[in-house]
């Protein structure tokens, strides 16, 4: 029932930090610091070490747990293997291939696509806008309103059914969750903890928040998991969220609205002419302005 927003992040530690950790095994004690050292040269193109780091970061997690000087080399290779591949592919003149140019072209695009959208955006995603969307809607306000809850879930409504009609007769709510309930948390008697209301899916939240402490569903609530009862066992508004943790959802909220702002931007610049399916042109409502910026 709960909503969960997953994400992963790779790292590489050992190369970003210290990137002169591989200079030292391949260079005099003595030779000046470089921050960016040439690692190799294929036919007279240079590979840097900011390449090899930037190669570290998109690595598998596996590779990443080398040490540096195993995984310095493995990296320096793979750079030295695609300039070598490069080379050859324009020796035969691969790049003139028409497919092969139209997907070079739309890589490229997509790149320059996806620079421009981050140089726009990641302005208004800075620790001090953060700060400041965070001292605007959370500091000095309280928490949303929670609810404490246990539920019982079940595959029919009819096995919902008796479950309420026994709770009707007295029985222990826990002991019911335990016996019956296919949810992982039956072994803890169904129980669920605080939560607000946007953290549960709708069904399930707008019945739990309509009761009161002490109280349990009186008819099944079905939501997409399956048949659900549901007992109150508190209700209390929420003390105010600490600026960690909601930093990243507040992130999350400002960069949508960047993005969106710089897709309105682009578009409303931008010449657009709509189409349906078959090739014939879409129809638009007369009174709405056109798609796209005016023409000259």
């Amino acid at each position: 029932m709960r909503r969960h927003t997953l994400r992963s992040i790779l790292t590489a530690a050992t190369l970003l930090a210290a990137p002169a950790a591989f200079a030292q095994s391949s260079a005099p004690a003595a030779a000046p610091a470089n921050a960016n050292p040439v690692v190799a040269i294929v036919n007279g193109t240079k590979i840097y070490m900011s390449d090899i780091q930037a190669d570290a970061q998109s690595a598998p997690a596996q590779l990443q747990q080398l040490p540096p000087d195993q995984l310095f080399p493995l990296l320096v290779n793979q750079e030295v293997d695609r300039k070598a591949l490069l080379a050859a592919a324009h020796k035969e003149g691969l790049q003139n291939n028409p497919d092969v140019a139209k997907a070079m072209q739309d890589a490229a695009n997509i790149r320059l696509e996806n620079a421009f959208v981050q140089e726009k955006v990641a302005p208004q995603v800075s620790d001090a806008a953060v700060k400041a969307a965070y001292d605007q809607q959370y500091a000095g306000k309280p928490g949303p309103e929670q609810v404490e809850a246990r539920h019982i879930l079940v595959q029919t409504q009819a096995q919902a059914q008796d479950i309420i009609n026994q709770l009707n007769k007295g029985a222990d709510f826990a002991k019911l969750a335990e016996k019956y309930s296919i949810d992982p948390g039956a072994k803890n008697g169904g129980e669920l903890g605080w939560f607000s209301q946007d953290e549960m899916v709708p069904a399930f939240a707008t019945a739990a928040f309509a009761l009161k402490p002490g109280q349990y569903t009186k008819t099944p609530v079905q939501t997409q998991f399956g048949w659900h009862v549901i007992l109150c066992e508190g209700k209390r508004t929420a003390p105010t969220p600490a600026l960690a943790d909601v930093q990243d959802q507040i992130k999350q909220k400002l960069a949508n609205q960047a993005v969106q702002k710089v897709l309105d931007d682009a578009r409303s610049q931008a010449q657009i002419q709509l189409f349906n399916a078959d090739g014939t042109p879409m129809k638009t409502d007369a009174s709405a302005p056109a798609a796209g910026g005016s023409s000259n």
